[in-house]
């Protein structure tokens, strides 16, 4: 593979839940739009591709990302298809992939490289674990050594399953060479009819390939989806300067 990195970020969601008429990933974070903060450090990396992922109206997030790529999902049809979205900008690339939600704007240069090393290391897809305080109604990560066997959803979970405090952050890293080989073998027969990223895993085992998962701090991983948790957000990122 080669040692070009690109990054897709989902960027459509919208800001609802926080009352607000902006995109979720334009709400400020320290005075700067929660993408943008995920722009700055992918740079520092630095990338070679970024395409981020709007919806139909999403023109201002365009122009914020501008001037990196952005493609449309037209409809809501899971994180799955979302990826896939970025096909025609993406189509052929071998080297690393992230895909980073857009409202998690603290994942560290550090992260992502070390996301990278572990595509480099042989892995077709990589996730990004944490253990927070309260696993509550994450989704599992179950390992077989250094291996990610699969992820649980908490739903789905046994009762040994929901014991494991190993949680899936929702970032995820992948070779370029099979990303859109696996999303193209995801399906949609769930309660949602959604094609879902964390199916990548039980996919990519399906074609022989390797997966695995390693740690980062809970602060890192944390995303926005009320005005509550951007709050949280603000003093995660106030503590780190």
């Amino acid at each position: 593979m080669s040692d070009k990195v690109a990054a897709v970020i989902l960027g459509a969601g919208k800001g609802t839940r926080m009352k607000s008429d902006k995109p979720k990933v334009l709400m400020p974070v320290c005075g700067k739009p929660m993408i943008k903060h995920i722009i700055d450090t992918l740079e520092t990396i630095p990338v070679d591709e970024i395409v981020t992922v709007i919806s139909p109206d999403g023109h201002e997030v365009a122009k914020t990302v501008a001037p990196y790529k952005t493609c449309v999902q037209e409809a809501q049809l899971g994180t799955g298809h979302a990826v896939n979205c970025a096909k025609g900008m993406l189509n052929g690339f071998d080297g690393s992939v992230l895909v980073i939600f857009g409202d998690t704007p603290l994942i560290t240069k550090q992260t992502f490289e070390r996301s990278i090393a572990k595509v480099k290391e042989g892995f077709a897809v990589v996730v990004l674990g944490f253990r927070p305080a309260d696993a509550a109604r994450y989704g599992r990560l179950v390992m077989k050594g250094n291996e990610l066997e699969r992820i649980v959803e908490f739903k789905d979970a046994t009762d040994e399953e929901k014991a494991i405090d190993f949680c899936n952050s929702g970032f995820m890293a992948f070779d370029g060479k099979y990303l859109f080989d696996i999303l193209a073998r995801i399906g949609n027969k769930n309660a949602a009819g959604e094609f879902y990223l964390t199916d990548a895993v039980e996919v990519a085992h399906q074609m022989g390939l390797k997966c695995t998962a390693f740690e980062g701090k809970p602060e890192e991983v944390a995303s926005a989806n009320t005005l509550e948790e951007l709050a949280l957000l603000e003093k995660y990122a106030g503590d780190r300067k």
